[in-house]
């Protein structure tokens, strides 16, 4: 990471999506003729003795006494604090892990993520005055995030039923069948620190034509959790949200109001993936001793976050609806409509 010009130290800078020198500016870009690899995927197979064998070990983390999290710094550790909780982190023992296999660099700068944060706190109905005020002294970090993207195919063969009136009386039908489903690029957290605030931060704009192959260096100057799982424990992972969609695709297929899957079997194959690294900005603040979070994707700046609500604003509006309701009564009363 040493500038080969005045030999400073380089991080990513994702304005000029380069490796930048914070002594004398001197920009380096990463992208290669081979980035278009970036999107291709791993085949799977469950059947066989072993899996894959990329374990690399060596390199340090830092360990949070909070949550527990394990976070590698490319370059000198930027901040002593936990990126998921906050928490303070200590150096931990060598880590041994998997390689992603590709990321997506950060997209959104610090100054903006931060302005969107702002624009975010204009949107938050009911909102105590001085949230912005907390706000601005949040903590920040860049992260990147592990995912999994998992691609298979689904020979599914279904049971289910639904209820129809028949006079006056209501009758159970009872329907099996069978369709085929085809997942591709279902994104799945590799690790139990991304809370569903940080994945729905990052999911709806995931672009796997946007993947880079994987580089230290678009991780210098942010902090990384690297990948622990093995492909079989990232499928029973995807198990909770992949059975979820498969019935919610029964129901489709049977057509019918009030459909409830019974049971389903389903033969899976094709299975492909990917072990990437996402981006978010992750800014933490207090707000009269409570401990919240705003998530920023690095992507594409979609803003999700944890807000407190103002009591004397909700009173007001509460005052204001009974106000309106009662004077409605009134009219409608007056008015001769009953």
């Amino acid at each position: 990471l040493s500038c080969p010009s005045c030999g400073g130290q380089r991080v990513y800078d994702p304005d000029l999506q380069a490796l930048t020198c914070q002594s004398c500016g001197t920009p380096e870009s990463l992208f290669t003729s081979e980035d278009r690899k970036a999107a291709r995927e791993r085949p799977f197979n469950p059947l066989a003795p072993a899996e894959e064998k990329e374990v690399h070990t060596g390199r340090h983390v830092h360990a949070c006494q909070a949550c527990g999290g394990e976070i590698a710094f490319v370059g000198p550790a930027l901040s002593e604090r936990c990126p998921y909780c906050d928490g303070p982190v200590v150096i931990g023992p060598e880590d041994s892990g998997y390689d992603a296999m590709a990321l997506i660099p950060f997209q959104v700068t610090r100054e903006t993520a931060i302005e969107n944060v702002k624009r975010w706190i204009k949107k938050r109905w009911a909102a105590p005055d001085d949230l912005d005020d907390a706000l601005s002294r949040a903590r920040i970090a860049g992260l990147y995030a592990p995912f999994w993207t998992f691609d298979s195919r689904e020979a599914v063969d279904y049971w289910a039923r639904y209820n129809v009136r028949r006079g006056k009386k209501t009758v159970t039908k009872h329907v099996q069948g069978h369709l085929k489903i085809t997942f591709d690029d279902l994104l799945v957290p590799a690790s139990p620190h991304i809370t569903p605030l940080i994945r729905d931060g990052i999911l709806h704009e995931f672009d796997p034509f946007s993947l880079k192959p994987f580089r230290p260096g678009y991780l210098a100057g942010f902090a990384a959790e690297r990948h622990h799982q093995t492909v079989t424990e990232g499928l029973d992972a995807n198990r909770r949200d992949k059975d979820v969609l498969i019935r919610n695709r029964i129901k489709r297929h049977v057509g019918k109001m009030g459909t409830k899957v019974s049971r389903y079997l389903t033969d899976t194959t094709g299975i492909h993936y990917r072990r990437i690294l996402l981006p978010v900005w992750m800014f933490h603040y207090d707000y009269e001793g409570k401990p919240m979070k705003v998530v920023v994707s690095a992507i594409d700046g979609r803003t999700y976050g944890e807000r407190p609500f103002s009591t004397r604003k909700l009173a007001l509006f509460s005052a204001l609806l009974t106000a309106a309701t009662f004077a409605f009564g009134v009219f409608w009363g007056a008015a001769g409509f009953y």
